[in-house]
C-alpha cells in the first residue's frame, strides 16, 4: 500500500474538511496541505465533528474522494494518498503495521504486537488501533479478536463488518 504517513508536527496548520456520501453512510474527511488527518463515519459510534476553525473546502479532497468511491465500488484495493495523522510515535508504529495488512486479510491484535516487536503489548496495540484517525486508509477494520470475532470499531461493528465483507472476508460478530 503506497500511503505515506507524515511525521507529527507541532505547528498549527489550516485544516480543511469535506463530506462524502458512501454506501456505509456519510464520511467527514479533513486534512492539511501535508495530507489527510481525519476520516470519520458520521453515522458511526464516535463521529468527529468539524472544529470551528476548520474550513469547508472539498477541492483538496478530489483524489481522496475518487479513491474512496473506487474502493466502495470494489475497484480499488490500495490507496495512494498523502496522510498526515497526528499521534504518538507508538501509534505511528502501529498505524504503519496496519498498512501492511493486505486487502482481504485480517490480523489479530497479538499478531500486530508481535509484528512490531512488542509481543506483550496487544492491549496497547488495541488502544493505538482504536485511536486511528484514518480508518479505511489505515485499515484498522482488518484487525479482529484472538477468537476470530469482530472487536470494537470507531465506526461501529456493523460498519466494520460491512468493510470486511466488501473485501471478501466473513467474520462472526
Amino acid at each position: 500500500m503506497s500511503v505515506s504517513l507524515a511525521a507529527p508536527r507541532a505547528e498549527s496548520t489550516r485544516i480543511r474538511f469535506a463530506h462524502l456520501d458512501t454506501p456505509l453512510g456519510p464520511l467527514l474527511i479533513a486534512g492539511t496541505d501535508q495530507g489527510l488527518q481525519v476520516i470519520s463515519f458520521l453515522s458511526g459510534a464516535r463521529p468527529v465533528e468539524p472544529n470551528a476553525h476548520w474550513i469547508a473546502d472539498s477541492h483538496p479532497f478530489r483524489e481522496a474522494t475518487s479513491q474512496l468511491r473506487a474502493y466502495f465500488g470494489g475497484e480499488l484495493r490500495e490507496f495512494s494518498l498523502p496522510l498526515d495523522p497526528q499521534g504518538t510515535p507508538f501509534q505511528h508504529r502501529v498505524w504503519r503495521a496496519l498498512r501492511t495488512i493486505p486487502f482481504g486479510q485480517t490480523r489479530t491484535y497479538g499478531e500486530l504486537a508481535r509484528g512490531i516487536g512488542r509481543p506483550t503489548a496487544a492491549r496497547a496495540v488495541g488502544a493505538a488501533n482504536g485511536s486511528n484517525p484514518l480508518p479505511i486508509l489505515v485499515p484498522c477494520h482488518r484487525v479482529i479478536g484472538q477468537s476470530g470475532r469482530l472487536t470494537g470499531y470507531a465506526g461501529g461493528l456493523k460498519i466494520k463488518q460491512a468493510l470486511l465483507e466488501l473485501e471478501g472476508i466473513s467474520v462472526a460478530p
